[in-house]
């Protein structure tokens, strides 16, 4: 019984805060906007999803990947690596 109440909680928590779901959530702005915000800067979006609060993918520019979070109201590039791998 403890054991099965553990993972519940584990499993629950693991889950995340609903304000975090890896679903847009209101008042976001869409994923075609992050996409022409970033289209602006010359990048191509590759890869867009929803994560921890924010919009987080891969981008190209000039033939070098870079990973980015944009704020999710904004459209705020809060960051913007180069991907190393």
């Amino acid at each position: 019984m403890i054991k099965t109440l553990l993972v519940a909680v584990v499993a629950a928590a693991s889950l995340g805060s609903p304000a975090f779901a890896d679903t847009p959530g209101k008042g976001w702005i869409s994923d075609a906007k992050v996409k022409t915000i970033l289209a602006k800067r010359g990048y191509q979006v590759t890869k867009l999803e929803a994560d921890d609060g924010h919009w987080e993918g891969e981008a190209r520019k000039a033939n070098v990947r870079y990973e980015f979070h944009v704020d999710p109201r904004s459209g705020a590039i809060t960051k913007m690596e180069r991907d190393h791998n």
